[in-house]
């Protein structure tokens, strides 16, 4: 026997020990008989709402700093407001994306590996991400470079260089990133939802096409951040090792001289708050399984129905244990993953939901949809599922806000949407006053299934004679 053949054994018997102390392990935990009660669940913990020193710059700017002794690191988040997805053109759908993405590839004194190295000699990093309602530029570092870290963010958000190079190999990403997305059946049904809940919104593009891409250059690109970027539109949140007067002066020293230029964008109108439902099918010839997208209009995230609509979304389709999922996945053993829910922003929103499903239960997954979205609106909510789901959101939210850099970015994000800083603390409370009254109207007014437009990624042949039971659907060739 070779010593490779001695080797292989070796593993095999391994392997099979290992498998054999596993399965022994299920079978004990399997037999092992639970108390006949369990104790109850402890009080939950109130959030500790931090204090939040806030303070508008000469320029517009407005600043938020929280100081939190936690471990020596600060925390910048750089909200600008109308500089999103909903800024872009309908010839430009997801600039916003590529805006963002090209902050940090060059500025009038730093290469793109220069601000990569210059973060990462400060123990931290910067980034940006675009977002219906605005751009957001992030920076971290430990709390001895602060300072230092304000001026990188400073230069890398208000003084983008826009290097022909980066923009070329951003542009070249952006096409093979497109080229390979067009082809999944997510991608091309998330498109098409989108263009039936918001119709022509800008809320509606948030997808690059190949000729917006190609339309893209440094000049337009500088162009766009000089209208999109301003300090009358923007926040800077500060959390971390640092007090509130030294976090006040790294701002104003950091981004005090920053000047606005031209007229500020005018203000998103809201999209439509109702659509007409769509029926379509995308075909997709000879794929295996279907994918299942259904959605409507929702509510803008400062409106005064929002947490209980979130906790409904939470009941209906939010996480494993949400009854769609449930349904779907574990009861019926048609998905991997179903989900429901609503997703909020400045000025408007959206009602969504999907598997991917098996080409044979195409029409009993709809079928379950129908039946779960009419149930949240027309059955209330027993008493322990309320509370099951209220404990599971606040202590998420709760464990959320343990983190700096996440206490940041979700003051910012709020602030992007129209949420007031103190909501950050008021959340939980709000949440656990919501009534199964008010879960069963959220369900009857955003997810009454006569109201929902369907889209269908899958193959005609297989899975058309099912569609049939759920009305007309209009046949897209891809």
């Amino acid at each position: 026997m070779t010593t490779a053949n001695s080797a292989f054994r070796l593993g095999l018997i391994a392997v099979a020990c290992v498998l054999a102390a596993v399965a022994a392990s299920t079978a004990r935990a399997a037999s092992a008989a639970l108390p006949a009660e369990l104790p109850p669940f402890g009080q939950d913990k109130p959030l500790t709402v931090p204090r939040i020193t806030q303070q508008t710059l000469p320029n517009g700017l407005q600043v938020w700093v929280v100081p939190r002794n936690g471990i020596p690191r600060v925390d910048f988040v750089l909200a600008v407001r109308g500089a999103g997805f909903g800024a872009d053109t309908p010839d430009e759908p997801g600039r916003a994306k590529l805006l963002a993405g090209l902050l940090s590839a060059g500025t009038a004194k730093l290469s793109s590996k220069q601000i990569a190295e210059a973060a990462q000699a400060m123990g931290g990093g910067v980034g940006a991400s675009a977002s219906n309602d605005g751009i957001s530029v992030t920076g971290y570092a430990l709390a001895s470079h602060a300072a230092d870290m304000a001026r990188l963010l400073a230069d890398v958000a208000r003084k983008p260089a826009f290097p022909d190079s980066e923009v070329l190999l951003a542009k070249t990403n952006a096409l093979q990133g497109l080229k390979a997305s067009s082809t999944q059946p997510a991608f091309r049904a998330a498109k098409a939802l989108d263009g039936a809940i918001y119709g022509s919104h800008a809320y509606g593009r948030t997808q690059e096409t190949e000729a917006a891409i190609n339309a893209l250059t440094a000049e337009g690109l500088r162009a766009e951040h000089a209208r999109r970027f301003r300090p009358d539109h923007a926040l800077l949140v500060v959390t971390g090792r640092i007090d509130a007067a030294q976090a006040m002066k790294l701002a104003r020293e950091a981004f005090g001289d920053w000047k606005a230029s031209g007229d500020a964008p005018a203000e998103l109108a809201a999209p439509p708050a109702t659509m007409p439902v769509q029926r379509l099918l995308l075909e997709r010839p000879g794929s295996v399984q279907a994918t299942l997208r259904l959605g409507r209009p929702g509510m803008a995230a400062s409106g005064s129905e929002q947490i209980a609509l979130r906790l409904t979304s939470t009941i209906l389709g939010t996480g494993f244990s949400s009854r769609i999922n449930q349904n779907l996945r574990e009861e019926k053993g048609y998905t991997y993953g179903a989900r429901a829910g609503g997703v909020s922003s400045r000025v408007g929103g959206a009602i969504t939901g999907g598997a991917d499903v098996r080409n044979e239960v195409t029409g009993a997954s709809i079928t379950e949809y129908v039946s779960e979205y009419r149930r949240i609106g027309t059955e209330p909510v027993p008493e322990a599922e309320m509370a099951m789901n209220k404990r599971f959101m606040a202590g998420s939210y709760l464990v959320s806000t343990q983190l700096q850099g996440s206490v940041a970015r979700q003051l910012a994000g709020n602030w992007l949407v129209g949420l007031p800083a103190d909501f950050l603390g008021k959340f939980v409370p709000a949440l656990q006053k919501v009534s199964a009254a008010e879960v069963q109207a959220m369900g009857r007014k955003y997810f009454n299934p006569d109201e929902q437009s369907w889209v269908v990624v899958g193959d005609p042949e297989k899975i058309g004679e099912q569609l049939k039971a759920f009305g007309e659907f209009k046949v897209y060739k891809p």
